[in-house]
């Protein structure tokens, strides 16, 4: 397995939360920059189509991402009143869970008590998605992730932003290049407050962990035939699996889990 389990910022404990929230921010700017709710909008869509499902349940959601804005574009196009997004995570952000309950739209939420990925659980059904949280996960555990949807009969679709195909040398050499970047990319942040400003340009605290967690996220991506590794032993006639890259301004893989 060509996968390096090395460890990010935003995984550890004592990691303070507002950090790891100011870095999340920075991840959807370039989740914006990359097109991730256009492939998500067409990953999502194929799995509804073949399910009849239109209800999402994102995992490992934290402190946010595009899955929001990528609902309510599936909203606009499907026009089904039974869609429903509820966002999860083993360890909630609830703040940021209480911003998004408190909002008018009833259709997206976010679970305040904890899911764990490899459990889920029967109570909560429909598509399952993981947007750059995957990588995070040691092999025992991605696969476990893999198992319960399969054993669960639930869709899920994983999607990463992070590649692991080049080289292991350019991911460290692409660290100053990843600091620098964060400078620019900060005004388009949102929001956009006075932590994220000062703990950016006056002490580049942000920038530095951002470009850490950057190159480490591209050694822990999973390949495609990584992903073969976790996968041996789970295909069958009545759920299969289909992987593959996105190629555009940067590759973006994906793997989706379908009963049949």
């Amino acid at each position: 397995m060509k996968r390096i389990h090395l460890f990010e910022f935003e995984d550890l404990p004592w990691f303070p939360e507002w950090i790891r929230t100011c870095m999340t921010r920075l991840l959807n700017v370039m989740h914006r920059f990359l097109g991730s709710r256009e492939d998500l909008v067409l990953l999502l869509t194929k799995i509804m189509e073949r399910t009849g499902l239109h209800n999402i349940i994102d995992l490992c959601s934290g402190s946010g991402g595009p899955m929001p804005e990528v609902f309510t574009e599936l909203q606009k196009r499907n026009q089904s009143a039974n869609s429903s997004l509820l966002l999860t995570d083993l360890y909630p952000d609830l703040g940021f869970a209480a911003a998004i309950n408190q909002t008018a739209d009833n259709s997206i939420s976010y679970r305040t008590a904890p899911v764990d990925a490899t459990q889920v659980g029967p109570e909560l059904t429909g598509i399952r998605t993981m947007v750059c949280s995957f990588h995070h996960m040691p092999p025992a555990i991605a696969r476990g992730i893999l198992q319960d949807a399969q054993r669960s009969r639930q869709p899920i679709c994983i999607y990463e932003i992070s590649d692991n195909s080049s080289p292991a040398l350019l991911w460290w050499i692409s660290i100053p290049v990843v600091f620098i970047m964060a400078f620019f990319i900060t005004p388009f942040a949102r929001p956009l407050t006075w932590r994220q400003l000062l703990f950016t340009y006056l002490i580049p605290i942000i920038p530095l962990c951002f470009a850490w967690d950057g190159a480490v996220s591209n050694a822990r991506t999973y390949t495609l035939q990584d992903l073969d590794g976790l996968l041996d032993g789970l295909q069958s006639a009545d759920y299969t699996w289909e992987k593959g890259v996105l190629t555009g301004k940067a590759k973006r893989l994906y793997l989706l889990g379908l009963p049949a």
